[in-house]
């Protein structure tokens, strides 16, 4: 699941680094895909860094559960199908897109249908104190952060969450996601033609895509 799907599970919540914990894995790995961390049974003398460990174990039970539903499954495949013909001489792999595109537009429906609220996902980031994410980081065996920060800076000040709103943006969006893996994923042409496929898979989705929440939230 992406950033705000994770959100969804904790928006209630008013412990700002449980709530960094359940998108830190994913953070940490667009910052540089080469950091492996598992901080899962590390304790800490400091509450707030335990609250970033169990913050992080939910992220690994949701995408855990997520990636083996029947909606994933179902969804992801049938993306890849609809998304083939609109790709043909990309290099992205059609898995890897159909993957990526259902979790992009679980979170444009989440925004759309207001479900979450992306200022209340930042407010929490922004009520993170950087000194204690480092103490988490290099308790879990970082010895050089400062790769981490610079995203982590970038990533709050840009707000680039919001865009997911814009249904027209999804694929842009799967696109920069791409570009972490292959130089010039998708053309001009590519663009519009995916644009057409997942706007309408997004309509598709809209009466049911609560479902795979209330499955998972049932399982935590």
């Amino acid at each position: 699941m992406n950033f705000l799907s994770h959100f969804y599970f904790d928006r209630h919540t008013n412990d700002c680094y449980h709530v960094l914990g359940t998108v830190l894995p994913d953070l940490l790995k667009n910052a540089d895909k080469h950091i492996v961390l598992h901080p899962e049974k590390l304790q800490h003398t400091d509450p707030n860094v335990n609250s970033i460990i169990t913050g992080w174990n939910k992220h690994l039970a949701v995408d855990k559960y997520f990636h083996s539903s029947k909606f994933f499954t179902t969804h992801s495949h049938e993306l890849k199908k609809q998304l083939l013909p609109a790709i043909q001489g990309s290099p992205v792999k059609p898995f890897f897109l159909g993957h990526i595109a259902l979790e992009l537009i679980i979170d444009n429906l989440l925004l759309t249908t207001g479900e979450v609220k992306v200022d209340d996902f930042y407010n929490h980031l922004a009520g993170c104190k950087n000194e204690t994410i480092g103490e988490f980081l290099t308790f879990s065996g970082m010895t050089d952060t400062a790769v981490f920060f610079k995203f982590y800076e970038n990533f709050k000040k840009s707000k680039y969450l919001h865009t997911y709103a814009e249904t027209h943006q999804i694929s842009y969006a799967l696109k920069r996601i791409c570009m972490r893996v292959w130089n010039n994923p998708f053309t001009e042409q590519h663009e519009a033609q995916m644009n057409e496929v997942l706007g309408s898979y997004r309509d598709y989705l809209l009466g049911s895509f609560m479902t795979i929440f209330e499955e998972i939230g049932g399982k935590l």
